[in-house]
């Protein structure tokens, strides 16, 4: 088969298309042929040389994918031959083949093309289990999104509406914001020129957002807790604003507020699969209703991935950049 490896880290030239060998689906998985996969964030980080695969994950990037099974390893059931699926990996989507636990296996949602497909495992799985699962997002209560036009901030703008929750979002332009407002998003924060704890607290009559769903750490974390209601819950998910900042803990006691940081690529395969499973129960049906839709900004050859990397780190686009074999 073929998969982007990375000889060397570097720039968007550093993905190479190149023949490798097949993966062989051990006990418990399957073997996908994939039909796109998808550019996250962790991805450019492991082609630059910050962030490896972790142990015993394939060594080619890409986290989602979507395909056809091809084969099953041993002890799974459930799952046949010919089924089309999307899932969540710890790496190996960048191929044209990927060996996957049979936990981390989605099918394919009711009204949506198995390409598309490819933009939701990870945004997903990410969405639901830091806004619902940890910091249960409750109707009637605020979300903050930064970045309310990537990837994951167009996913939890549309499953907060869903299930009845106030959105305000961060974006660094007017056409962004407005992508986010026809998502669903009621409150529009250009963080280029506005202060987003001024606003939230002025959107909010004082009260604060419940939840803060940042991808930027260290950068935003004071800001954050300033901008947290009482009983609040920031989830980090993310680090692009640097990883060492103050905390003022005497703000985050007095308005007994929570902090949690989390990061899906390295959980045992126990925790993957029950977030797996609680987005098939819970976030499938909305999609298939037409509630949730992958964002999709554009599509690319596969062999051609620096092209997908250098659109995302020019951060213009809105929603997936896909990558798709052909």
């Amino acid at each position: 088969m073929h998969a982007i490896t990375i000889p060397e880290p570097g720039g968007p030239e550093a993905l190479v298309w190149a023949e490798v060998p097949d993966p062989v689906p051990g006990e418990g998985e399957v073997l996908v042929e994939v039909v796109a996969s998808a550019v996250n964030r962790a991805d450019v980080l492991q082609r630059q040389g910050f962030y490896n695969p972790p142990p015993g994950a394939s060594p080619y990037p890409g986290l989602e994918c979507s395909g056809r099974i091809a084969a099953l390893g041993p002890g799974v059931s459930g799952w046949a031959v010919g089924d089309e699926v999307c899932a969540l990996l710890a790496g190996g989507g960048y191929a044209e083949k990927v060996a996957v636990p049979a936990g981390q296996l989605l099918p394919v949602p009711e009204g949506v093309d198995l390409v598309r497909a490819a933009a939701l495992p990870e945004v997903a799985c990410t969405v639901w289990s830091n806004v619902f699962m940890i910091s249960h997002l409750r109707p009637g209560e605020t979300l903050l999104v930064h970045g309310g036009s990537s990837g994951i901030g167009t996913m939890a703008i549309q499953l907060a509406k869903a299930l009845g929750a106030t959105v305000a979002v961060t974006a660094g332009s007017k056409e962004k914001l407005e992508r986010c407002a026809d998502l669903g998003a009621d409150i529009l924060i250009n963080y280029r020129e506005q202060d987003f704890v001024a606003e939230i607290e002025q959107a909010t009559d004082g009260a604060g957002a419940d939840v803060i769903l940042d991808n930027m750490g260290a950068k935003y974390l004071d800001r954050n807790v300033r901008s947290l209601a009482a009983n609040g819950r920031l989830a980090i998910i993310g680090m692009q604003g640097g990883v060492k900042a103050e905390l003022n803990i005497g703000l985050l006691l007095g308005k007994r507020a929570a902090i949690s940081a989390t990061s899906l690529r390295a959980r045992p395969l126990g925790e993957k699969a029950t977030i797996v499973a609680a987005v098939r129960e819970h976030v499938w049906p909305l999609v298939a209703a037409g509630h949730v839709r992958p964002v999709v900004d554009r599509e690319l050859p596969m062999s051609d991935a620096g092209a997908a990397h250098r659109v995302v780190e020019e951060s213009g686009h809105v929603g997936k950049v896909l990558l798709v074999v052909r």
